[in-house]
């Protein structure tokens, strides 16, 4: 504020005071652009923090470019709160630098080869005009420019050693951090589960284990870029929780998103490597863990984490994206706009295995293409299909989800499919997101088997929509719906179909008590599982506490 008084009192002076002002410019929190957050009706300013020095140490000088007018940046607006002061650097005194593509960019920290370069041109001009008007320089002048600097002499005395201190500790950072290139991020999980029913359905006549389970879920996943724009993603899993599945409720139906045990073990979950190439495509090799729902756009991604999405199994996304999980393969998706991509993706599960029927081309496969449409950013829909293949001892048709017929419809008997699925996301408001999906299956037995002839046929159904409430308070507290039915055989050739109707409900709420940490209790009912309706009501509740760091 004094620079500017004095600015506007004596243009002399103004010229003079140009190296205390950027001392204090340099020494305090950087502010935004012409549209900064210092601004009355922004937000706080950034910080000077340890992390942000360390971020800007390892940034290499930008090229800058002298601009003669603010009206060259395109970034800038005459209603900017700064533009004035822009523009007379620019016309008056000639010393505002910008970047070569006409943006000022002045919302983004200041680099210190950035500031040395802005405060030398302007020297320079100092000196030019002090040498051209050296006898126009009165003394009253010279005094007021002296008692300026002893008057904030011991506030930047402070400011330096302040600045000082922070790169002492930004130096003490960049020897000691993990990575230069890597991130880490941690998630970790607790489940107390249990199932609530009368007799399993799987017509033994046993009860439904009922015993209350507490399991743990973790993932440390270490994010690589070499380029900044490319991304090397490694996942190191270690979970013990139980499958209620078909041991404890007799289907399938009642499985729930992360019921994975590597018994207290840490494994190598998934790791993937993706890059652009050019402006429109982007590559994604699988090289273990591989999954359609990573790769390409699910159309549910508020349901679709393991950890901190749908509480079931079935709930996560269309069945369709579990064809060739946890294969090794490759996805490349085509973009040519914001609004339509095109993807192509190939998954072998038993890929590292050299033996007959397995390999990347001689055993179970499943290969996708999807086209993707966002014609606003609150509507968007796709289209995919996906063809795949699997032997008799691995035949899952619908990815372990639904009744027993819909996953093997011709028994251990190798078995090709045609999946077809349409899904979509309408966003109602901003705290409001209604989504579904239906997904159509054409299976077809490739050997002949226990009552069943090669090219028998049998047809698989599923279908389900989603409420999603993504923001209930200015915490991030969530809470989602979803209702549908799990895949259904509606008509077989070569054995029995379905001939029930199963009703899947679920929801669950979370609370964030902090930004790392929340609460989420939540329920599933499977109504007539396995589609008989002789099969009595499962109801499965689950209290998470999910640690994100």
């Amino acid at each position: 504020m004094v620079f500017w008084v004095l600015w506007q009192q004596s243009s002399r002076t103004a010229i003079a005071t140009v190296t205390i002002a950027a001392t204090l410019f340099l020494s305090t929190p950087v502010p935004g652009s012409a549209q900064s957050a210092s601004s009355p009706d922004r937000g706080p300013r950034a910080s000077l923090t340890p992390s942000n020095l360390l971020h800007l140490s390892q940034q290499t000088p930008s090229p800058l470019e002298q601009v003669n007018s603010v009206s060259d940046l395109s970034d800038v607006q005459p209603t900017d709160w700064a533009f004035a002061a822009l523009q007379s650097l620019a016309q008056r005194y000639n010393c505002l630098l910008a970047y070569p593509d006409n943006r000022y960019q002045g919302d983004r920290p200041l680099t210190r080869y950035e500031f040395a370069a802005g405060l030398n041109l302007c020297l320079n001009r100092i000196a030019e005009s002090i040498d051209n008007r050296a006898a126009d320089l009165e003394g009253e002048d010279l005094s007021r420019i002296r008692k300026l600097q002893a008057e904030f002499s011991a506030e930047l005395a402070t400011l330096r050693g302040r600045v000082d201190a922070l790169e002492i500790r930004t130096d003490s950072l960049a020897a000691n951090q993990f990575s230069a290139t890597t991130q880490l991020v941690g998630e970790a999980s607790f489940f107390l589960s249990g199932a609530l029913g009368d007799e399993k359905a799987n017509d033994s006549g046993e009860s439904v284990e009922s015993n209350t389970t507490l399991d743990y879920r973790s993932r440390l996943i270490f994010n690589t870029s070499f380029t900044g724009k490319d991304m090397l993603k490694m996942f190191l899993v270690s979970a013990n929780s139980a499958r209620l599945g078909g041991e404890v409720t007799g289907t399938n139906m009642t499985r729930l998103a992360f019921d994975v045990d590597t018994n207290g073990s840490v494994i190598l979950g998934k790791m993937f490597y993706r890059l652009p190439v050019g402006e429109n495509w982007r590559v994604n090799v699988d090289a273990v863990g591989g999954g359609f729902n990573a790769n390409v756009p699910t159309f549910n991604e508020f349901f679709t984490p393991e950890i901190t999405g749908a509480l079931s199994r079935f709930g996560r996304f269309n069945p369709i994206y579990r064809q060739g999980l946890g294969g090794s393969g490759l996805t490349l998706t085509y973009s040519p706009n914001s609004a339509v991509s095109l993807s192509l993706g190939y998954l072998a599960p038993n890929a590292s295995e050299p033996t007959g029927g397995n390999g990347l081309f001689d055993g179970r496969f499943a290969a996708l293409g999807q086209v993707a449409f966002e014609p606003s950013d609150r509507f968007r829909v796709g289209v995919t299909y996906v063809r795949s293949y699997a032997p008799g001892s691995q035949v899952a048709v619908s990815g372990a989800i639904g009744s027993q017929l819909a996953n093997r419809p011709f028994g251990q008997t190798a078995t090709s499919t045609d999946h077809f699925g349409v899904q979509t996301s309408v966003g109602i408001d901003s705290h409001l997101i209604l989504g579904g999906w239906a997904g159509l299956t054409l299976a077809r037995a490739e050997d002949e088997g226990v009552g069943v002839r090669q090219g028998d046929d049998a047809t698989i159904f599923n279908w389900a929509v989603t409420l999603a409430a993504p923001n209930l308070d200015d915490r991030g507290s969530r809470a989602g719906i979803v209702l549908g039915q799990p895949p259904k055989v509606t008509d077989n050739d070569g054995g029995e179909s379905d001939e029930d109707t199963s009703f899947h409900f679920e929801g669950f709420y979370r609370y964030q008590m902090t930004p790392g940490i929340a609460i989420e209790p939540g329920f599933l009912a499977i109504v007539n599982p396995e589609h008989d309706a002789d099969n009595d009501p499962i109801w499965i509740g689950n209290l998470r506490t999910i640690f994100l760091f």
